[in-house]
């Protein structure tokens, strides 16, 4: 069954990359699409010129994440243990008409400041942005792989320290394993509570972990209190659906659920609202037809998800009933990213560029229902999807 007005295959491919492509993020007003490869390369491509804006080598080693910070910086976190954070790039006239053939290696975007941190365990950082000039940054323990660390920016301050520490953090129930034993953070996502949950507004962080884990800690302390070797933090839960090590974890726009994926055939899904308790689990496992999953993403409205195979195909599923929605083939080999762009109507930018205004509604309209995947093959896929109003 078709799942666009054409036939199931990309609208555009981007071959700006040489290697493959490991991360990707769409800007929220849908103008720009960030990918990075694993040998250090961001492109920033425009969607509507799909010509790269801005082309270069941000770290020496593979890229785990990049993503805006506020309206005017990106922030970049790569393998070589370093996280830069640049100045956003403006799409010049001749750049928009000429394509990439004008860019070199001197266009690259003005570095900021930099920061050291521990990308031993290939998880990328989370950012919560606080305001339009400072944002909290979680990334794992400059030491431990196992625990967190929260920092502030731009100052780079350590805020709170080995979040997850065992001997610190308390916990409202135990899964019975001795010592805690959870191996390396494989993904994170710091977020306030919403407001629909029993601690609502609270600083929490959510993490996923090598042993198919994922556990939910909450701050304790006062904000802006400095806290260190995980005191402050308390364990509000813990789930373990998956068998081997959770790949990808994403969490919805609104922070009331969270999905994982892992080399099994299980989609975990998580409620973030709840407080957890001895006897109800706040997760709860779906089996697919499909083992073997390495990124997963969330349409900005929590209905639809989109799950990246090793075999490079992806899967659409409604995250209410996990009925399949469909499946996209294109990638050669894995798909290792994947974003949604937002909807029509969100503008977070003051300054839209000159030819905006020649876009029809409908090609805003369908602009806002594309997801972006990307993988191995170092191809960026775009793909046009349809509402799923009645589906999902």
């Amino acid at each position: 069954m078709s799942l666009t007005d054409t036939p199931p295959s990309p609208i555009h491919v981007l071959r700006t990359h040489k290697d493959p492509v490991n991360t990707l993020f769409c800007s929220r007003d849908n103008d720009r699409i960030y990918s990075g490869d694993a040998k250090g390369r961001i492109v920033i491509s425009s969607t509507r010129s799909l010509r790269p804006i801005a082309d270069w080598l941000a770290h020496t080693d593979s890229i785990l994440g990049v993503e805006e910070l506020g309206q005017s910086q990106i922030i970049t976190h790569g393998r070589d243990n370093k996280i830069h954070v640049w100045e956003r790039p403006e799409e010049s006239v001749a750049i928009r008409q000429a394509g990439a053939a004008t860019l070199t290696e001197s266009s690259a975007p003005m570095l900021c400041y930099s920061m050291d941190v521990n990308a031993l365990n290939y998880c990328r950082f989370s950012l919560l942005p606080l305001n339009e000039n400072s944002a909290l940054l979680a990334v794992p323990n400059l030491v431990e792989s196992s625990l967190a660390d929260v920092w502030t920016l731009p100052s780079r301050q350590r805020l709170h320290a080995a979040i997850g520490n065992s001997q610190n953090a308390t916990s409202k129930f135990s899964d019975g394993r001795a010592g805690n034993k959870t191996g390396i953070i494989m993904a994170m996502q710091l977020y306030h509570l919403p407001s629909t949950s029993v601690a609502k507004g609270e600083l929490c962080l959510l993490c996923a972990y090598e042993d198919g884990g994922v556990v939910l800690y909450r701050r304790m302390v006062p904000e802006g209190t400095q806290t260190i070797e995980g005191r402050g933090w308390e364990m509000m839960w813990r789930s373990k659906l998956h068998v081997e090590s959770v790949m990808a974890m994403v969490v919805t726009k609104d922070n009331s659920f969270a999905l994982t994926v892992s080399a099994d055939n299980l989609i975990g899904k998580y409620d973030l609202t709840s407080g957890g308790s001895e006897t109800a689990s706040p997760g709860t496992a779906f089996r697919t037809k499909h083992p073997g999953n390495g990124a997963v993403a969330i349409r900005d409205d929590g209905r639809v998800c989109a799950v990246g195979g090793w075999d490079g195909r992806v899967r659409l599923y409604s995250t209410k009933s996990f009925k399949s929605l469909g499946t996209f083939v294109h990638h050669k080999q894995a798909c290792q990213a994947l974003t949604f762009t937002s909807p029509s109507d969100v503008r977070t930018h003051e300054a839209i560029g000159d030819d905006e205004e020649d876009m029809t509604p409908q090609e805003k309209l369908q602009r806002s229902r594309w997801l972006i995947t990307a993988g191995k093959d170092a191809r960026v896929s775009i793909w046009g999807l349809m509402s799923f109003e009645k589906r999902s």
